[in-house]
């Protein structure tokens, strides 16, 4: 499939991107320095993409892709709902962890496909209410 903006997305449907963006957005973490300590971790229904550390530094993350721009950027469809529910289930993991040290979430959106993707990655992209 050819998209509005010439990128090819080899017919991948959402559950294919989403994987592949989870791929991707794992790559630039490790990258940076950061370990996984957990992917696509649920607590209930809620699923948190990464939870990846650096030191003290806990960093829940938010994975979104999408094929093109087209719609506007992936980060967008973090709605404030999403990140309540993110943000539950990271209060329940650093309580059942007993994390002691910071915390943080961060969106990571993509766009495109592998290997002319564009990265943008949100520190602190929201905070508990």
């Amino acid at each position: 499939m050819i998209t509005p903006f010439g990128l090819t997305t080899f017919g991948m449907g959402n559950i294919e991107l989403g994987i592949t963006g989870e791929k991707i957005a794992l790559e630039h973490l490790l990258d940076l320095g950061f370990e996984l300590k957990e992917q696509n971790w649920r607590f209930g229904r809620i699923e948190i993409d990464l939870i990846v550390a650096n030191g003290d530094l806990l960093v829940f993350v938010e994975v979104k892709m999408r094929a093109s721009s087209y719609h506007g950027s992936p980060w967008q469809a973090v709605s404030l709902q999403k990140q309540r529910k993110i943000i539950k289930a990271a209060d329940h993991y650093i309580k059942r962890y007993q994390w002691s040290g910071e915390a943080r979430f961060d969106i990571i959106s993509i766009v495109g496909s592998k290997p002319s993707h564009q990265l943008q990655h949100i520190e602190s992209a929201f905070y508990p209410i």
